[in-house]
Order: C-alpha cells, then structure tokens, then sequence
C-alpha cells in the first residue's frame, strides 16, 4: 500500500498529511476525487460561512467531504490535519457501520461541517495519534489501521448525531428529512412521501424546513438532484443523455431545462466551465 507517496493516488487507499504542508500533488491529483476526506482545521477560522457569529472565532472545525464532490475547500496551508481514504479501506460486511458513514459525510451534500468542543477535540487528537503513528510506522499494515480508523469515525459519528439531535424537536426533523432525502431523491420527487414518513404534514414540514434552512422540501429535492447532476458531469465519463437518464428524467431536453431553471446555466455551459476550472488546478470553493 503506497501510504507515504504524494504521486500515483490511484495506488493509495488511506493518505494522512499535515494541512500546511499538504503538497499541491495531492491537491491537483485527479485521484484525490476518489476519496472521502476528513479535514480538521485546529485553532482556526471556518472555511465557510456562519450564520451563528458566536461561532465565527477561530476553534477546531471538522470537515466531512464525500467522494466526487462539486467544489473543492481551499485548506491548503491552514493548520490543522487532512485524513483521506478510499471506500475500499472500509470493511463493507459491517452495513450498519458503513450506512453511518455515508450518512454522516452526505447529509448535507456537498460537505458537512463539525465544531468541535473542547473534549471532543481532545478525544479525536488520543486517537488520531495513534492513527498517525501506525500510519507512519507500518506503511503496508492495514488490520490496526483499519481498526483505529474505525473508532475515529464512530467518534465522529457519535459528535454529529449529538449535534444534530441534540437541539430541540423540528432540528431532529431536519436530520430525519435530510437523511430520507438522501437515500430517496432518486424516485421520490414530491414533499408528500417525505412529510408521510415524518408523520407530518407537508405544511409542517414546509414550515420546519423554512424555519431551519430557508429552503422547501422541494427546493432542496431540486438542490440535490443538481447537486449529483454536477458530480456526473464532472466526474463521469456518461454523455448528458445518459447523465439525464440516471437521474430519471425522460429525456435530454427536459433535464437541460431543469439544469437551467435551478443553476442559471445549461448542463453544457456547466460542462465547459467545469473543465476550465479543473484545468487551471484552482484549489477553492466556487459555485
């Protein structure tokens, strides 16, 4: 296993580095794509925007970026750590385990954001120790790296449920929608399913949702079907009939008046202007 290589991505299932010092190959390698990554900002300001300003001072932030994302954070340089792995280096027998992990890394879509609070901090750093430790000790050993990899995770799964969950009873509705969204946007496309499931209303749950996101049950259907619209023309090799089709629309057309009506801009415009951006190798955030 090429753990301690910057080159060659394609060969690495796990890959640990330092944020300041995380070397442009990693960044530019279109490898990268491929991984889930933990990005764990330490004493420093968020990467994004909050609304909280209470929480805008600098503190020990986790990232949690899905594979084949459509925006790349700007980390590089920050202090902090970056922990990045392949779906492969996850034991797939253990589905509740795994379930979990997709849930915490795509329930908001694009990334996830944790802050983290003193003691948890301090709990994540005993374990990410060890991980780096082995790491750089047994580069071809997987079984304890797996294992500490494992409690790591169950770590942050443990802090997201609790910071989702651990407010009052319409934020725990939103955990609930955002998680049947992700696993139904595909074949459920009205409000109605999702409020039935919730056993609400779908004014309720129009009304929650607005409360918390500013957004409809719809509008953020629509978001998400977008969102894994941009991930297949960027990441893909499938024309756009073929992207319209996987998303379950019934024709090319159809999907590029969609495309347009939620983002401003053709699938085809998108496309080009995608390719440019990866081609110039811009390590940020852009829409």
């Amino acid at each position: 296993m090429e753990t301690h290589t910057t080159l060659g991505l394609e060969k690495s299932l796990i890959y640990i580095r330092n944020l300041e010092h995380c070397p442009p190959s990693y960044l530019n390698d279109p490898g990268s794509k491929d991984f889930f990554e933990i990005v764990w900002l330490q004493n420093e300001f968020p990467l994004h925007a909050v609304k909280d300003e209470e929480e805008q001072g600098k503190g020990d932030w986790i990232y949690l970026i899905p594979p084949y994302r459509v925006h790349q954070l700007n980390k590089a340089g920050k202090n902090g750590i970056l922990l990045s792995f392949k779906r492969d280096f996850l034991e797939e027998e253990d589905k509740e385990f795994y379930l979990d992990i997709f849930k915490i890394f795509n329930i908001q879509g694009e990334f996830s954001c944790l802050p983290l609070s003193a003691d948890n901090a301090a709990e994540l750093r005993k374990i990410y120790l060890l991980l780096e430790e082995e790491y750089s000790a047994q580069p071809d050993s997987y079984v304890i790296l797996k294992a500490l990899l494992k409690v790591f995770l169950l770590k942050l799964i443990r802090i997201k449920e609790h910071v989702f969950t651990a407010q009052d009873v319409n934020q725990k509705r939103v955990y609930e929608f955002m998680i049947l969204l992700e696993g139904n946007y595909q074949q459920e496309r009205n409000a109605d399913f999702y409020a039935d499931v919730l056993g609400i209303s779908s004014k309720r749950l129009n009304q929650i949702l607005k409360e918390k996101l500013d957004k409809t049950a719809m509008q953020l259907i629509h978001d998400r079907i977008i969102l894994e619209a941009k991930r297949k023309i960027i990441h893909s090799e499938n024309t756009l009939k073929e992207i319209a089709y996987d998303l379950g629309f019934s024709d090319r057309p159809y999907f590029s008046r969609f495309f347009k009506k939620q983002t401003g801009s053709s699938p085809e415009d998108f496309q080009k202007q995608a390719k440019s951006h990866i081609e110039s190798k811009f390590n940020t955030l852009v829409e």
